[in-house]
């Protein structure tokens, strides 16, 4: 077969085909087939996005009646594609929870917007493999420029750089890693992070080799911050014990409360003791684009390492997490590894390849989407859609300190309100033990469950079991909030009047 270059591309331009028997490709379908294919998917996803405000925030079965429609032996023979995607329709996407829907307030929700999915849709079907500039140059650029758009939001140096990842576990292993292997690897190394802090950090430093004693999990304050005293006096025992002090985790968002560490003390302690600082901004990050967000997360560009979620308060469709380092060279140091295999990648030398800065080979090509979402609408809408959770939970803390069924169990701090069903809390003769009020409150989350449109999660605040909504989801309006705040006062006063136990 001969073959032309032009434009440094290979062009074919001819040959004897192969004189045996063709066979069929089993594995294509007509382009006229997979246009309406492709309308009925988007068609079902617009429809399902607009009734979504009238649906409830959760559905699902359990495994057994589930098995009954799905487990079965993989055919040998297909069947029409529009019927799979009916029975993919009716029988699997129905059954979880719907993370976007304007009252599911549980754990962290994600609420993608349109331009998002359809990027995922398109890089799908370029396929594209992001893991050095040869195999995707357009899309490489692309996350170049988005980190560097995350970068000026954080408010980092010029040199700064990082990459996207799944999410925030992989983005702190990547932190971790290179944080290790900045302190020299050291055969006694500890870790310390609040006792609020997600435990992908815990996953993390095992992962990295750091034994279980010697990861330390710090008290805090009354309203669930880092205490500073008790990191310093921490670290110091750990020093005087021959321990080698590597990483101080604050946190930028904690998942339980929204709470912000003292992300200048933290800085100003590490900078001291020559010991690296991550910051945990996976929920919270995002929240610097906003004026007060900025304000409330001051401190946090002082950082070593950052990790922050674009599928969370940036409303991107998972998975869209993102490492940024203040020297970026600390992780190509770790992760840039000689192949054989790739060694025809020299083509891009001297351009960024991603896949020298984490722990991935293979990547999806995740910046797309924020670029697509960015363009789209413009910063001042994400500006305001952030803001717009930040105010909402103002308000229902408002709501909540008003109410004389409801007790707050912490200021709102960034998006997340903690709360509990307790009259007593307005100076009420009747006292309720916490036993007795942390079972009415389960009883408060389950019947919100099964009896109210809204999803929401708790967690236990010192040993205290409190309600907790998280309130980031664009489309989500104040009438969203108050109504669930209602329902949750109407069936603790039902509990009540009935004497529940």
């Amino acid at each position: 077969m001969g073959n032309n270059m032009n434009g440094g591309r290979l062009e074919r331009t001819g040959g004897n085909q192969d004189s045996g028997k063709q066979k069929s490709v089993a594995l294509q379908m007509s382009p006229e087939d997979m246009l309406d294919l492709a309308k009925k998917a988007a068609e079902i996803l617009v429809k399902r996005m607009e009734n979504l405000p009238e649906d409830l925030a959760w559905d699902g079965d359990f495994q057994q009646p589930l098995e009954v429609k799905l487990k079965e032996e993989p055919p040998e023979e297909g069947r029409p594609a529009d019927e799979v995607i009916d029975q993919a329709t009716r029988d699997i996407l129905p059954n979880a929870a719907r993370l976007d829907h304007p009252r599911s307030f549980a754990f962290i929700p994600s609420s993608p917007t349109w331009p998002g999915i359809l990027a995922d849709f398109m890089a799908a079907g370029y396929n594209f493999n992001t893991c050095n500039w040869l195999c995707a140059s357009g899309p490489s650029e692309v996350e170049l420029v988005v980190i560097d758009w995350i970068r000026r939001w954080i408010g980092y140096p010029d040199d700064a750089g990082g990459l996207l990842t799944s999410g925030g576990s992989a983005a702190i292993l990547d932190a971790f890693v290179a944080a290790r292997e900045a302190a020299g690897n050291p055969e006694r190394g500890t870790v310390y992070m609040s006792n609020q802090s997600h435990k992908a950090q815990v996953r993390a430093a095992r992962i990295i080799g750091i034994r279980a004693e010697y990861i330390r999990l710090i008290p805090t304050d009354q309203h669930f911050r880092l205490d500073m005293d008790a990191l310093v006096r921490a670290v110091a025992e750990d020093r005087a014990a021959g321990l080698e002090p590597i990483i101080i985790c604050a946190n930028a968002g904690a998942p339980s409360t929204g709470a912000i560490d003292p992300l200048e003390a933290v800085a100003d302690f590490c900078q001291a003791e020559g010991l690296w600082m991550h910051a945990d901004a996976a929920y919270g990050g995002f929240a610097v684009v906003s004026e007060k967000g900025k304000a409330l997360l001051r401190g946090i560009e002082r950082a070593d390492s950052i990790n922050l979620d674009a599928h969370k308060w940036f409303f991107q469709p998972y998975e869209a997490g993102c490492l940024l380092l203040k020297d970026v060279g600390k992780l190509e140091h770790v992760f840039q590894v000689h192949q054989d295999v790739l060694q025809d990648t020299i083509w891009g030398a001297n351009h960024p390849s991603f896949s020298d800065r984490g722990l991935q080979l293979s990547r999806s090509a995740r910046a797309l989407k924020i670029w697509m979402s960015v363009q789209t609408f413009g910063m001042a809408a994400f500006r305001d859609a952030v803001s717009n959770g930040m105010e909402l939970a103002a308000r229902a803390e408002a709501y909540i300190d008003q109410s004389s069924v409801l007790e707050s169990l912490n200021p709102a701090s960034l998006g997340i309100v903690c709360f509990r069903v307790n009259p007593a809390n307005e100076g009420s003769d009747s006292s309720l033990d916490e036993d007795y009020l942390a079972k009415l409150n389960q009883q408060m989350l389950a019947r919100v469950f099964w009896e109210d449109r809204a999803l929401m999660s708790s967690t236990t605040l010192s040993e205290t079991f409190s309600l907790r909504l998280c309130i980031i989801n664009h489309n989500t309006t104040w009438v969203d909030v108050r109504e669930t705040l209602e329902a949750i006062e109407r069936f603790g006063t039902e509990a009540l009047e009935e004497g529940w136990e």
